[in-house]
């Protein structure tokens, strides 16, 4: 059962992807991977909240991690797109893109998890 949750979380996260990533390429562009960026920091944030509502506020809802947390939010966030779209942006030599895609994203991914966090906790 475990790995049908899986399955189907990552079949609704990796949905739910693509969709913003059209999305969002839409309204700003491609010029800078502003989509995926955006995915990994609202993942992270998910992820911070999905944490603490099953760890701490809902321990009852353990049962559904594997949906939500790996099925449902490994498949949202697109880490390894985040790495190519880095080795893309060298290959081009888009130094300052790169290394401003990197940090950005590394930094407010890991706010973002820490918000998610300090939000559910205070519910």
């Amino acid at each position: 059962m475990m790995y049908i949750m899986i399955a189907l979380g990552g079949a609704v996260g990796a949905l739910c992807r693509f969709g913003a990533t059209k999305w969002i390429n839409n309204l700003w562009g491609q010029h800078f991977p502003l989509a995926t960026m955006s995915i990994n920091i609202l993942g992270s944030f998910l992820m911070g909240m999905a944490f603490v509502v099953i760890s701490e506020k809902m321990p009852s809802l353990e049962p559904l991690r594997p949906l939500i947390m790996v099925g449902f939010l490994g498949a949202f966030t697109t880490f390894s797109t985040f790495s190519l779209e880095i080795v893309s942006l060298l290959n081009q030599q888009a130094w300052l893109s790169a290394v401003s895609y990197l940090s950005l994203s590394c930094l407010l991914g890991v706010l973002a998890l820490i918000a998610g966090i300090g939000l559910a906790r205070l519910f």
